[in-house]
């Protein structure tokens, strides 16, 4: 596995024998990654990486800019790939390192508001209904969650899904917080504007 783009594209990743993890398919990770970057700047972006095995998506965004990624991975030595990776390219310091579940991680998140939030949980997580919800208000106003997840589970409904892609066998869906107060009483007020000064017909 290599990362794909930015200052580090084309670096070679680590990562175990077997199937201790499930890495985003190459495909997959540019596609996220497109449509991470028609959304936000990952130039000095702050990056929470959930799941995130052997480091592949958060190491991208480091590549492509990103100031800071902390990884959460639940098992010791798959993440001991995600140090190992961090410190081949010369990034430990760009990089946080948590032993420990994803979800209870976010549930208990009182940290910063965070740029990007990127999830690719297992398949079968029996919390995958609740993860945008988890996620979604620990983001910046401009910032992003973008979760991987199978077509069984589905988030059309959802009020803050800006798009979801399918890739093969994963769908990448993306949410966003809501506007700010002031932001919704602009819009409102500019449609108002709008409808005062149309001409009126008889």
């Amino acid at each position: 596995m290599k990362l794909i783009a930015g200052r580090f594209g084309g670096h070679g990743l680590k990562t175990p024998s077997g199937h201790e993890t499930r890495p985003s398919t190459a495909r997959t990770r540019e596609a996220l990654f497109g449509l991470i970057d028609a959304r936000i700047y990952l130039e000095g972006a702050e990056v929470l990486d959930l799941f995130s095995g052997t480091g592949a998506l958060g190491l991208e965004a480091i590549s492509r800019g990103a100031e800071l990624v902390t990884f959460v991975e639940q098992k010791r030595e798959v993440i001991n790939y995600a140090r190992e990776n961090a410190e081949k390219i010369g990034v430990e310091d760009k990089c946080i390192f948590i032993q420990g579940d994803a979800v209870e991680y976010l549930r208990t998140y009182q940290g910063p508001a965070l740029d990007l939030i990127m999830a690719d949980p297992p398949y079968k997580l029996d919390t995958m209904q609740e993860m945008p919800d988890l996620a979604v208000p620990h983001l910046d106003t401009d910032g992003v969650f973008t979760l991987e997840h199978s077509s069984h589970d589905w988030f059309d409904e959802h009020p803050r899904l800006m798009t979801s892609r399918s890739y093969g066998r994963t769908i990448v869906s993306l949410f966003r917080p809501p506007l700010p107060p002031e932001a919704t009483d602009d819009v409102t007020s500019d449609a108002e504007s709008a409808t005062e000064s149309s001409p009126k017909t008889s």
